[in-house]
């Protein structure tokens, strides 16, 4: 199963997020103003949940497991894109919390960035995923044993149980330093 199951019922919590991004996105255009707290809670949400949980399981697990065994040209180019793809959420949520930050100072410059962020992500998402769900994820089951995939599973469960701790152990190591 692993992660397999779990990724797939983690993809529909990215989608629901990416629908209210897409929302937001569409309330700035129209009103010509963003909402930083809305940025960060979208920052927060691709960074913890999506990029380190979700993402986080994929490649520290799924993907590394995979590259042990002898790939297919199509899943090994599929895998390559999708650390990419990963990759360049990260760097495109990077710049959404810069341009919060600037424009939650003031800076009027940002907001254009805020929502080329936002409409990139929104943008990302929905074909990262479909790829992973219908193209990757049962195809490459088959290249796993019954005891591969319970001890992948394992080690998933393990991965989110410590989540929380770093997550929370960060934010008290930030304030502290502040």
């Amino acid at each position: 199963m692993l992660p397999i199951g779990q990724l797939m019922i983690e993809h529909r919590l990215i989608e629901r997020m990416i629908s209210l991004m897409a929302k937001e996105r569409d309330r700035m255009e129209a009103s010509k103003k963003a909402d930083p707290s809305f940025i960060d809670t979208i920052v927060d949400f691709i960074r913890t949940y999506a990029d380190h949980c979700h993402h986080g399981k994929e490649e520290n697990i799924l993907f590394r497991e995979l590259k042990k065994k002898d790939l297919s040209a199509e899943h090994k180019t599929i895998m390559d894109e999708l650390v990419n793809e990963h990759i360049w959420g990260r760097e495109t949520t990077g710049r959404l919390f810069e341009a919060g930050k600037r424009y939650s100072k003031g800076d009027s410059d940002a907001f254009p960035v805020i929502l080329e962020c936002i409409t990139l992500l929104v943008d990302l998402y929905p074909k990262h995923i479909e790829k992973e769900d219908k193209r990757f994820f049962l195809p490459v089951m088959s290249y796993f044993t019954r005891e591969e995939k319970d001890s992948m599973l394992q080690e998933g469960f393990a991965f989110d149980q410590n989540l929380i701790h770093e997550k929370y152990k960060e934010v008290v190591n930030l304030a502290e330093g502040s």
